[in-house]
């Protein structure tokens, strides 16, 4: 069973935000309006278990990095931060082994979200 089907990452400036997800992950974000919120919607996963999600702007969305923590999983967790500095991130926590559980690193995005990688 998967619990988690889908998240939503909040951001003020939308463009800024697409941006510099795009760059980090190299990926092409689906802008779109959903119940009147412009979001940008990140690639579905087609593997069984898997979860997608957006950036998304409103009212009720406001960025935090004390809030809730979202692990995107990368091949590389290294260069994936090191596109997330690049691109005016902040390092929160560098890339660490963590036995088992493989590697993870830790930023903040344009926007003020803690953002977490893991890999193997």
């Amino acid at each position: 069973m998967t619990l988690v089907s889908w998240f939503e990452i909040p951001v003020v400036d939308i463009e800024r935000a697409v941006a510099f997800y795009e760059h980090v992950f190299e990926v092409e974000l689906e802008r779109t309006v959903i119940d009147g919120h412009p979001m940008a919607l990140f690639p579905d996963a087609d593997e069984p278990g898997s979860a997608s999600g957006a950036l998304a702007t409103g009212d009720s969305y406001v960025p935090s990095i004390d809030g809730t923590r979202v692990y995107f999983r990368v091949d590389d967790v290294a260069a994936t931060l090191a596109r997330a500095l690049d691109r005016g991130g902040q390092l929160l926590y560098p890339v660490t082994d963590v036995g088992e559980q493989g590697v993870v690193a830790e930023f903040s995005d344009t926007e003020g979200n803690r953002i977490a990688l893991s890999g193997a």
